[in-house]
C-alpha cells in the first residue's frame, strides 16, 4: 500500500514538472515584469479576532525579476473587517465599527529551484480609512505561493503594527499575472 502511494505522488510530482517546465517553455522565458489584480481573506487573530469578522480585499501586485530566483514585489489594495457585535458587562451589546486600510506593499519573492514554489516577505504600510484608527499602520508580510501559468496563490501572515491597535491575520490571496 505504502509503495503504490508513494509511486502515485511520485508520478503526479514528475507530471507535475515536466508541465512546468513545457508552460515556461511556452510563455517567454525573458519576460522580466508582471502586473495583475488578486483578492485576498484574512483571518483575525489575536485581539482582533475579538471584534472584527474575515476581512476581504482586492487589489493591484507588480513583480520585477531579478537574478536567481529572485524578485521586486509591490501591491496597493483595499482590505475590509467588517466589525462584530460584542456584549459588555453593565453597557449592553455595542457594534463595533469596521476596519478598513489601504495596505500599500513592497518586498522581495525567491522562487525555489522546484518549479512553482516561492516565499515572500513584504513590508509597507496600512493606510486606515473609514470609522476606525486614524492613520497608518507598518505592514510585516511573510508568505508562501505558488505559481502556476499566470495564476498566483499565496498563504501568508500579516501584521499591522500600529501603538494603540495591532492588527494580525492568516491571510489567502489569488491573483492572475499577466
Amino acid at each position: 500500500m505504502m509503495k503504490k502511494t508513494f509511486s502515485i505522488i511520485t508520478g503526479m510530482l514528475l507530471i507535475l514538472c515536466m508541465t512546468s517546465n513545457l508552460s515556461h517553455a511556452q510563455l517567454n522565458p525573458l519576460k522580466r515584469f508582471s502586473i495583475g489584480p488578486f483578492v485576498e481573506a484574512g483571518i483575525p487573530i489575536g485581539d482582533l479576532s475579538d471584534t472584527h469578522n474575515t476581512g476581504f480585499g482586492a487589489g493591484l501586485g507588480a513583480d520585477v525579476k531579478l537574478i536567481g530566483g529572485l524578485a521586486v514585489t509591490g501591491s496597493v489594495s483595499y482590505m475590509r473587517f467588517g466589525g462584530k457585535e460584542i456584549d459588555i458587562a453593565g453597557v449592553g451589546t455595542t457594534k463595533i465599527d469596521a476596519l478598513q486600510a489601504v495596505p500599500v506593499r513592497v518586498g522581495l519573492r525567491y522562487k525555489f529551484p522546484i518549479p512553482l514554489l516561492y516565499v515572500k516577505v513584504e513590508s509597507g504600510a496600512a493606510n486606515y480609512i473609514g470609522d476606525g484608527p486614524d492613520g497608518s499602520a507598518v505592514i510585516f508580510s511573510p508568505g508562501i505561493g505558488i505559481r502556476i501559468l499566470g495564476f498566483d496563490f499565496q498563504a501568508k501572515y500579516e501584521g499591522w503594527y500600529k501603538s494603540e491597535q495591532n492588527v494580525k491575520f492568516w491571510g489567502l490571496k489569488a491573483g492572475w499575472n499577466f
